[in-house]
């Protein structure tokens, strides 16, 4: 007889893909298994229009999908790992990576084909104060404008001619073939905008149930693995969610080497701190630490205070 588990997962086009396909990862590598999405709909896709940092941050993506599970309606749910918590709640753990896509942020505009060909004042659409903090460092005469939503909801309002350009995760446009959305989509260059922690990287959250995380066990890549670990420990260590603006993302590479940047900063990118540690992949936790000392004695606990303090003012 053949086992049957439920994956709880938001409503969204993006939300469903990543459930969807974690799905038929699992019946692939497990014969009898039969996995059925099961949609909840979260705070955080209730409230849109008020930024995430106003009204709590990542944790409105993932509290009714764990109420979900605590009920026994769901085994495990798939999120993007940006969108998760460093710290769980009491017995529910992060059973899980999946091979990382794209991290790059991806510019989009009807009229203007990259971040520097935007005339001066033109109005760039993001909620993000760690897109906001780069892209103002890299162009200060821009005009940042929130901008919530799904990506449907957010590139429409680009076509209504709301925005000059917005700024969205590139790999949830491959991941949906909407790379030809608007007229001009480019990947970032993370030299001008660091990825947000876990960018490309699906993470499975489970009750800490061994029978539930060894499913799981086949879908856990590596190389996301030791890049996660880096990235989550600086923003865990520094306790920096949606309300400040931090960037961190490590690389490893065959050889097994890895490089990983940090960076913290003002709303305004006015004032930025960075952190750069190369190591080897298996100390990704050492590795993570060091880039955090590193942040910390240059400064970032403060520079946070202070950037908190400006994003209520912005928000």
């Amino acid at each position: 007889m053949g086992r049957h588990i439920a994956i709880a997962s938001r409503g969204s086009q993006l939300a469903l893909w990543q459930a969807n396909h974690i799905k038929a990862e699992l019946e692939r590598h497990h014969a009898g298994l039969t996995v059925e999405v099961k949609v909840f709909k979260t705070q955080g896709d209730k409230i849109l229009d008020v930024p995430l940092a106003k009204i709590g941050g990542k944790g409105l993506f993932t509290k009714e999908l764990e109420e979900a599970m605590r009920r026994g309606e769901a085994h495990m749910a798939v999120h993007s790992l940006k969108d998760v918590p460093t710290q769980f709640e009491p017995g529910f753990v992060l059973a899980g990576v999946t091979a990382r896509g794209d991290r790059r942020d991806a510019f989009l505009s009807e009229k203007y084909a990259s971040i520097d060909e935007l005339p001066s004042g033109c109005v760039v659409g993001t909620t993000s104060l760690r897109r906001r903090m780069q892209l103002l460092a890299h162009r200060p005469d821009l005009i940042i404008k929130s901008l919530r939503g799904n990506i449907n909801t957010r590139s429409q309002k680009l076509k209504d001619g709301l925005y000059d350009a917005i700024v969205l995760a590139y790999t949830g446009l491959e991941r949906l073939e909407m790379t030809r959305i608007v007229k001009h989509v480019r990947p970032i260059d993370p030299a001008i905008m660091l990825p947000a922690m876990g960018q490309g990287i699906l993470g499975l959250e489970t009750l800490d149930d061994p029978e539930i995380m060894a499913l799981v066990e086949p879908l856990i890549d590596e190389k996301a693995t030791v890049e996660s670990t880096i990235e989550r420990t600086f923003i865990d260590a520094l306790q920096g969610g949606c309300q400040v603006p931090i960037g961190v993302s490590a690389e490893l590479f065959n050889d097994g080497s890895v490089y990983a940047k940090g960076i913290v900063g003002l709303p305004d990118g006015k004032e930025m701190i960075t952190a750069e540690v190369r190591g080897h992949k298996e100390e990704a936790q050492a590795l993570g630490d060091a880039l955090t000392q590193q942040a910390i004695d240059r400064g970032a606990k403060e520079m946070l205070v202070r950037a908190e303090a400006m994003a209520q003012s912005i928000l």
